[in-house]
């Protein structure tokens, strides 16, 4: 029966869509510290990219961009701004009926990157969204975090949207609103990602039932799960990490994937605290081959997560996904790329390129905690501390841990 189920596992593989991503808005309620939570974990065919620093219309802002297209498109993919304003979006599969040709949401990222320059609040974005014309062009869930404390999923067809207040308890009894690839509102099927949403679902309801949803519990939990509920088995117990296990498998359904660009977890501020003080905990690249950075709504960004044009991308997004080419390095013929060598990721030894490099972020964590609790009580952040941290964190981590 097991055989079955993986059989039908790796049949399903050729139907998954390319553009999916796993999210959550998570209100202060699921917090230790009060302070909302934005995720995206994300998947697309773009897999090289880098922060960039916009001035916005009306706000400047950061955001997770495309290195390929970034200048001729001006789309964004999660960002925050200097109003404490953060968005991001999953591509939805089952609220618009796309026709012949049509690309399905096709408006998404500059839909992501307009409201970013425009917009401070949920309310804000409630209105940009009244006003784009129609059919707009998006197909999307849009979550949406602000410095008042707004945690909402908005899940947006062509002409209409629904709302889902992370804040609402009859809405959120848990205190968060996690999507995949479908929409709960919508009409023209199942959609896509059911499997990580159940995943997604199982890991947030422990956490929010604790008030332990953190940026760290998000990367650790969520972004290198290798848990799959629906065949009942994590990777990262017996019998997959012992001497009887082949050392490769299949990569279906598990929250990272080959196709993963990013994971990002922008934290927010409490009601009255500095705007200026909303963190974009950013990690470039496939997650178990990545360390999460912080970045602030600042044009100085460090050198790591910016574009390098000799890379063609960020200098953590290279090496992130030079590390991943080798974990997916199967070249048998059709197909063969969905393997992958599992025991160099993590192992019974705890060599893996994943357990070495959990001490390097949680480095990071340690060093930007004491800086960040400090500018809190200060009201505001301090760009030569900030400057210093960042100097501190970019270093060559993936080659000096894993080797070139």
């Amino acid at each position: 029966m097991k055989n079955i189920l993986l059989l039908t596992a790796l049949l399903a593989a050729w139907l998954t869509p390319a553009l999916a991503c796993t999210s959550a808005v998570v209100s202060g309620r699921a917090t230790p510290d009060g302070r909302p939570l934005l995720w995206k974990h994300r998947d697309t065919d773009f897999l090289k990219n880098h922060v960039e620093y916009v001035r916005g219309e009306r706000y400047d802002f950061i955001a997770v961009v495309n290195s390929d297209d970034f200048r001729l498109k001006r789309e964004a993919w999660i960002g925050a701004n200097a109003a404490g304003f953060a968005l991001m979006n999953t591509q939805s599969y089952n609220l618009v009926d796309v026709k012949d040709g049509e690309e399905r949401g096709e408006a998404n990222g500059r839909a992501i990157y307009r409201a970013l320059e425009l917009c401070a609040t949920v309310d804000d974005f409630r209105h940009y969204l009244d006003t784009l014309s129609k059919p707009s062009g998006i197909e999307a869930n849009f979550g949406v975090i602000d410095a008042q404390g707004g945690a909402v999923m908005f899940e947006v067809d062509y002409y209409t949207y629904k709302e889902f207040d992370a804040n609402d308890p009859a809405v959120a009894p848990a205190g968060y609103v996690a999507r995949t690839n479908f929409s709960v509102s919508g009409q023209y099927g199942p959609g896509a990602g059911v499997v990580r949403y159940q995943e997604a679902v199982r890991v947030l309801d422990g956490l929010a039932g604790e008030q332990a949803v953190t940026p760290r519990s998000i990367f650790n939990g969520l972004s290198r799960s290798f848990h799959n509920c629906l065949l009942g088995i994590d990777l990262r117990q017996p019998p997959f990490t012992g001497p009887e296990a082949s050392g490769w498998f299949a990569d279906q359904d598990f929250i990272p994937r080959s196709s993963t660009s990013c994971s990002v977890v922008v934290q927010g501020v409490k009601p009255g605290e500095a705007a200026g003080l909303t963190t974009m905990w950013t990690l470039l690249g496939y997650p178990p081959t990545g360390v999460a950075v912080p970045l602030w709504v600042d044009e100085a960004l460090p050198r790591m997560v910016a574009m390098d044009k000799t890379l063609g991308t960020s200098p953590l997004s290279a090496a992130s996904l030079r590390l991943k080419d080798r974990v997916f390095s199967l070249d048998w013929g059709m197909g063969s790329e969905r393997y992958m060598h599992w025991s160099i990721l993590y192992n019974a030894e705890g060599n893996g390129y994943m357990q070495r490099l959990a001490p390097v972020e949680e480095e990071n964590f340690r060093l930007t905690e004491p800086v960040l609790e400090g500018w809190r009580r200060k009201g505001q952040t301090d760009r030569e501390e900030m400057q210093a941290l960042y100097r501190r964190l970019d270093r060559p981590v993936l080659w000096e841990s894993c080797g070139d």
